[in-house]
């Protein structure tokens, strides 16, 4: 595939995924704010105990082996059919298991009332294992144009519903309705929109060669989710359902962004890599433009987000939830790393090394482990601080093998994203001191972002960042895409 054709599929394909999760991700996060007004923190650290169980569950329903089709160059329908039907058995077991162990679950928290919960949130592992392999097809093909559609529909509906019913008084269910509903809308939307269906074909040998790539990074998956929710599971344990309310909830925001902007680069980044996986040249400079291009956009809202906190959850959220500033910040800081990370394991991914995947996750996850062990006796703050350590670490450890694979290692990396990194905490510094004033937090919130984005954008110009025209070009570039296409229709009214 020519440079030029690469560029403007990528472009178009994360356009289309950056606006499927912004349009998602927005509605969700409307609706949040919404129900936190509605609901108290307890009812919200009620659904995240369930919800660190369920997560873990979940990743079975993938089995490393949509991704594994992803990356075979060559796959056909009896590939994809074979993984789907391979799926569906997947998903009932491991609901079965799950609906089983409910009252145990139940009884590691004290709470009898759990048990319907977690069988009822549980019913989106088998939703999901139903639209699994229309994703994979979806990213294979690049078509994610379909993923907006589905998406956007179940998290609108969704929402409604949620939002209905807590003020009608159902308390943590409305949580609960939302999440299934929302599964539910987005596959059977889905399953309109894309085509594919599976046909009565079932090969083994097929689904072994798969699974020789796709369960290594089910092992990853599944390290690398039961090590994302240790910290919940031990809070929830430890401490209270309302310090998980506000550890989570001090995550979602800043979660919102790298939903949006990263997660939309990675899901894209990895079918296009996988296409070039035998050119090491084009891998090193797709990884090289990821990276610094997502650091340099969410560097600024991170660092934006971290020192407007305060009047920003007081405003959003009520005095209620003041007690989630600190953890705010804290993640604020560690997803701001967070594209070297994704975009090292595509490069790693893309080229078929699953094995070296696998051991870097336990690697990671043997650190992480040791912090969260140590950290964890010292509160719900120390254990959150533990997260800023294990990301510099995971950084060193994603990054090392690109630099021998790729002759990118982390010092490299670390050096093109340093200069927007330092503007952004420069930018951070200035905004902060109007928090000072004693005005209404709204007028505090409008005064900070129209400054900071002001120095933001003229420190760009003034240090002629790079990322900052290559940034204006993309905006240029899709202005005019969508110009000519409101031309030609014009013309051919």
């Amino acid at each position: 595939m020519e440079e030029n054709q690469i560029k403007i599929k990528t472009l178009s394909n994360m356009i289309w995924r950056f606006t499927e999760r912004c349009g998602a991700q927005g509605v969700a996060f409307v609706v949040s704010i919404v129900l936190a007004r509605l609901l108290t923190p307890t009812e919200y650290g009620t659904v995240a105990l369930i919800t660190v169980f369920t997560t873990i569950f979940q990743v079975f329903v993938d089995s490393g082996m949509g991704n594994a089709l992803i990356q075979k160059k060559n796959a056909d329908q009896l590939d994809f059919s074979s993984v789907f039907y391979f799926n569906i058995v997947m998903c009932v077991v491991v609901y079965a298991i799950l609906f089983a162990i409910a009252p145990l679950i139940a009884s590691f928290y004290d709470d009898p009332s759990l048990t319907p919960m977690v069988r009822v949130v549980g019913l989106t592992i088998i939703i999901a294992g139903l639209k699994n392999i229309q994703q994979a097809y979806v990213s294979k093909h690049l078509l994610f144009r379909k993923f907006f559609f589905s998406t956007l529909g179940g998290t609108i509906v969704a929402g409604v519903v949620g939002i209905a019913m807590a003020y009608l008084g159902f308390g943590a269910w409305a949580i609960v309705a939302q999440q299934v509903i929302n599964v539910f809308i987005d596959t059977c939307i889905l399953y309109i929109t894309v085509r594919w269906r599976p046909t009565k074909q079932f090969s083994l040998k097929r689904l072994k060669q798969l699974f020789g790539f796709g369960w290594k990074l089910l092992a990853s998956s599944l390290l690398d989710t039961v090590y994302n929710n240790l910290r919940s599971l031990i809070i929830g344990k430890l401490y209270s359902s309302d310090d998980l309310a506000y550890y989570n909830k001090g995550k979602q925001i800043p979660n919102l962004f790298i939903t949006n902007i990263n997660n939309s680069i990675d899901s894209v980044l990895f079918p296009v890599m996988s296409q070039e996986q035998n050119d090491v040249t084009r891998i090193k400079s797709m990884l090289r433009r990821s990276i610094k291009t997502s650091v340099y956009i969410l560097a600024p809202l991170m660092m934006g987000i971290a020192f407007v906190a305060e009047p920003l959850i007081r405003l959003l959220l009520t005095e209620k939830w003041l007690s989630c500033v600190f953890f705010l910040r804290i993640f604020c800081i560690t997803y701001m790393f967070y594209p070297i990370h994704t975009a090292n394991l595509n490069a790693i991914k893309a080229m078929g090394r699953s094995d070296l995947f696998l051991k870097l996750e336990i690697l990671k996850k043997i650190v992480g482990m040791a912090a969260v062990l140590i950290s964890m006796w010292f509160g719900v703050k120390a254990m959150a601080l533990s997260l800023l350590v294990t990301s510099l670490l995971s950084q060193l450890i994603n990054s090392w093998p690109n630099r021998r694979l790729l002759d990118y290692g982390y010092l490299s990396q670390l050096k093109d994203i340093l200069p927007g990194i330092l503007l952004a905490v420069f930018m951070g510094d200035c905004v902060f001191p109007i928090t000072l004033l004693d005005l209404p937090d709204i007028l505090t919130l409008v005064i900070q972002v129209i400054l900071g984005a002001a120095i933001y954008i003229g420190g760009s110009r003034l240090l002629k960042l790079e990322e900052f025209y290559y940034v204006l070009d993309m905006i240029k570039s899709m202005m005019k895409k969508r110009q000519k296409k409101a031309d030609f229709e014009t013309r051919n009214d």
